[in-house]
């Protein structure tokens, strides 16, 4: 799998119509931003700003907007691949480990073996016939990486996908999506809240204003990615920001 060359984003504007006594609610504008290919960027804003509709437009769920978001021809010719790990890992109960993440994939990938690589770099082996009642939610959040990954996404959209997990779980599952990306690159637009998992994770950090969102910050995270497994650099990465744009970061 080769890398798209980038993604680019226009909108205008996005917007919801009222229903019934709910007002209409202007989710974007004038939101622009432009991703490289195997790029990891963090789109960070506070709660309501456009996060998650940013990326249903992205992924072609939505298409009521005003603008255009450019994505480029995968290196086949055919249009990229685009993979979407929800909040929820949306696993069909009826349906073993194995078979949720086969159902999303064809003949062909089920036949290359990919699964079982994933499944053994995720500790998945064990669960692969079980159902997921009988997992805990870190072990689904581990299921729903890899069915994303098996589909061999050009473009993956993640929405807050470790949220409401507990700290050591979820920074098991973030250094593990790592260790994934850089053995199989993809372009990753990552939406969080969360400001140190965004330094943790990305190459960019995009941060968007409260609704109507937009792009107030484009800021690179120069960290050697080896130093951002320790706490206080993390940190002090965090506190810099802070103080550099203490205006920006009132939301969060």
């Amino acid at each position: 799998m080769a890398p798209v060359t980038h993604l680019e984003i226009d909108i205008r504007q996005k917007s919801y119509p009222h229903v019934g006594r709910a007002p209409a609610h202007l989710a974007l504008e004038s939101l622009k931003m432009t991703l490289q290919g195997s790029e990891f960027v963090c789109v960070l804003g506070p709660s309501g700003c456009g996060k998650t509709t940013l990326l249903n437009c992205i992924a072609g769920l939505d298409e009521t907007y005003e603008g255009q978001i450019a994505l480029p021809l995968a290196p086949n010719g055919h249009r990229p691949v685009v993979g979407y790990v929800f909040q929820n890992p949306r696993l069909l109960p009826w349906r073993t480990v194995l078979e949720n993440i086969e159902l999303v994939l064809s003949p062909e990938q089920v036949r290359s073996g990919l699964v079982d690589e994933l499944l053994a770099a995720t500790g998945l082996e064990a669960f692969r016939h079980a159902y997921p009642e009988r997992l805990s939610l870190g072990l689904e959040r581990r299921v729903a990486l890899v069915r994303a990954f098996a589909v061999q996404p050009d473009v993956l959209l993640m929405d807050e996908p470790f949220v409401s997990l507990d700290e050591p779980t979820a920074q098991r599952l973030r250094l593990l999506l790592l260790q994934i990306w850089r053995d199989r690159p993809t372009t990753v637009v990552f939406v969080t809240h969360d400001m140190r998992e965004a330094i943790q994770l990305a190459d960019r950090i995009v941060l968007l204003s409260p609704a109507p969102g937009t792009v107030l910050a484009d800021i690179p995270v120069d960290i050697a990615r080896g130093d951002r497994r320790e706490a206080a650099v993390v940190e002090g990465f965090r506190n810099q920001l802070i103080r550099e744009n203490p205006a920006l970061y009132r939301e969060l």
